[in-house]
């Protein structure tokens, strides 16, 4: 998008260690919702690209609904997971106990989101930890919120994450659940935030290297 410059952009290399990173983090949230589902959760193939709020809703036909994930220990900032609502609905269903089937006549209600952050806390938690062994220092979320967006409507970006008024990085995966879910879930950073992951990462890496050669050396 044009009003992030080339020098605010991701390198190929970051978007590449962004992507590597999610994939890891997602691969561990899909076994923690498959448990929570009792049914098969494959969510694969992260996608990194710029996007901007405008964009966004243009691309969401319905209502969604946005998660927010704040971290509170090793990294600092948030990132927003957004679900469609009817996989919401779906999730929701399997973890009382439904079979996923008859939710498109039902209204998302409190209930749902209270259900959908529980799934959210344990599926981020377990990525966070995945993160933590990544970058080798400990990571933790605060409990997420859950909240219904309707992006045709007017709103005001900054009222939901201060992030979202410019251009922000997105991640998108698709997501299977079964036979009762063939979706998208997205992940949305801010750049900064983005970027601050992957300049762990790589410092990450080079202590690794550097270990291993003095580990050699001797």
């Amino acid at each position: 998008s044009s009003d992030i410059s080339n020098a605010e952009k991701l390198t190929p290399e970051e978007s590449d260690a962004l992507g590597e990173i999610s994939n890891i983090s997602m691969g561990t949230a899909a076994t923690t919702l498959s448990i929570l589902v009792n049914n098969r959760v494959d969510i694969t193939t992260p996608t990194v690209s710029y996007t901007t709020l405008e964009e966004l809703s243009a691309q969401c036909e319905a209502p969604v609904v946005f998660i927010y994930i704040s971290y509170k220990t090793g990294l600092q900032g948030k990132n927003l997971l957004i679900l469609k609502e009817r996989d919401v609905k779906v999730i929701t269903d399997l973890m009382m106990g439904g079979d996923g089937t008859n939710v498109d006549d039902t209204e998302l209600s409190d209930l749902h989101l209270s259900a959908i952050c529980e799934a959210m806390n344990q599926m981020m938690g377990s990525a966070a930890t995945s993160l933590s062994s990544m970058l080798n220092k400990t990571i933790d979320i605060s409990p997420p919120v859950a909240d219904l967006v309707d992006l045709h409507d007017n709103i005001d970006e900054g009222s939901i994450a201060d992030f979202l008024s410019g251009s922000f990085v997105k991640i998108s995966f698709k997501m299977e659940i079964g036979d009762l879910v063939d979706s998208e879930i997205m992940q949305l950073y801010p750049v900064s935030f983005a970027k601050e992951m992957c300049a762990s990462i790589t410092k990450n890496m080079e202590a690794d290297t550097n270990s291993t050669s003095n580990e050699a050396e001797k």
